[in-house]
């Protein structure tokens, strides 16, 4: 199988408020951005999925100037991907076998919605049990938190795996407010948590599980994925 020849399903949160704050969250800009053209540059099919479908909200944070990139940038020009990104697909009508593989961005959304989404735990149980690579950058580990293995047991149980760090939540001052904090989550499931430097990338390969830790990380876990879906059909 060519490059062109994958298909790769991204889930993105539906989710826009930021606890009781009364402030907007939503998905962050890079790490949407970032591998969409990572992957789309390398000749993959890329396909948008949210469980509300429609346009799914932005972090209005991750467009502030600190946090500006050359995909981001990009992204913002790019009125093509802005149409798609106004029609993605119900989670609900998507699925497995039409995938090779399921990225989830992160942003804050991601922890009210999808982790809970009952759609987005079958889907991901479903790509996972066909040995389909399952991907997650930042915040977005946290869907995996009531993902189960065949036997009952969490999947994330006695793998490698990282996330947005205590530390890092603790940064951008969302410890109290966040539903809970990833880092702690992952290890409470007895995932084998890793992380480095705050905002430095970082990605953790276990077997075809992929995540990665922070915004930075963003090209990083797209690449390993590409790398991986090439080997599995090597």
């Amino acid at each position: 199988m060519k490059t062109t020849d994958f298909k790769v399903l991204f889930v993105l949160t539906s989710h826009d408020q930021l606890g009781d704050t009364g402030l907007k969250t939503g998905f962050w800009s890079e790490e949407f951005a970032a591998p969409y053209y990572s992957l789309t540059d390398a000749g993959v099919e890329v396909t948008l999925a949210s469980p509300l479908g429609g346009r799914p909200p932005l972090d209005p944070k991750s467009e502030l100037p600190d946090f500006q990139t050359d995909e981001t940038r990009r992204f913002d020009a790019d009125e093509a991907l802005q149409e798609r990104l106004s029609n993605t697909l119900k989670l609900s009508e998507v699925k497995e076998e039409d995938y090779d593989a399921v990225f989830y961005p992160g942003g804050h959304g991601p922890l009210w919605d999808l982790t809970n989404d009952k759609n987005s735990i079958a889907l991901i149980e479903a790509f996972y049990r066909k040995g389909k690579p399952v991907a997650a950058v930042c915040h977005a580990p946290g869907v995996l938190r009531f993902v189960k293995n065949e036997d009952g047991t969490p999947l994330v149980q006695g793998k490698q795996v990282t996330g947005f760090a205590n530390s890092e939540e603790e940064a951008v001052q969302l410890t109290e407010i966040v539903p809970y904090l990833v880092e702690d989550e992952l290890k409470k499931l007895g995932g084998i948590y890793s992380k480095t430097e705050d905002w430095q990338s970082y990605v953790v390969k276990d077997g075809h599980l992929l995540t990665g830790q922070n915004p930075g990380s963003s090209i990083a876990v797209a690449q390993k994925l590409l790398d991986l879906l090439n080997s599995q059909n090597s």
